[in-house]
């Protein structure tokens, strides 16, 4: 794919069938018009965010190349989600059925009411950092440093890097 930036999303899902969940997000994000998955983390098993009682997560990131804007990737993704079940209610940090993030496009920065790159807050969540060090720890997140520096910078206290 010529003219294609690398782009990764975190993968996250805590009700139903996670694993089933996960992979289907990966099948149909590599499925998206110009994009492919072109690397893929082991699958973690995490804590939860915030004081919500609910289960465990998994998680994973996937790097991808694609033609897509950013605004368009996300536009998918969010498609994604809603065709995997996901409903918005707008409570933060809650159970999900999936959640897809748009991590970080190329080096570019956005701060819009849509889309902020790269995806605030991911450079503290060790759920983030590290599936993503395992694939790319050289990656440099653009005004945060290099992905497996802010990893070893995190509590990963309770994540599990699960069997295949």
């Amino acid at each position: 794919m010529n003219d294609s930036a690398n782009a990764w999303i975190g993968l996250g899902a805590n009700l139903g069938e996670p694993r089933t969940q996960l992979e289907a997000a990966l099948a149909a994000i590599d499925a998206l018009d110009d994009t492919r998955v072109v690397l893929k983390s082991s699958f973690y098993q995490t804590p939860p965010m915030g004081g919500a009682e609910q289960p465990d997560y998994l998680n994973a990131v996937a790097g991808i190349r694609t033609m897509l804007t950013p605004e368009a990737l996300l536009e998918g993704l969010l498609s994604i989600e809603t065709r995997l079940g996901r409903r918005r209610d707008g409570q933060l940090w809650g159970p999900r059925v999936i959640d897809l993030d748009l991590l970080c496009y190329g080096d570019q920065r956005r701060d819009t009411a849509f889309l902020r790159l790269p995806h605030p807050g991911m450079a503290k969540r060790a759920f983030v950092l590290k599936p993503l060090a395992e694939v790319a720890p050289d990656l440099d997140i653009p005004g945060q440093g290099r992905v497996a520096s802010l990893c070893r910078a995190v509590d990963d206290d309770g994540i599990v890097k699960m069997e295949e």
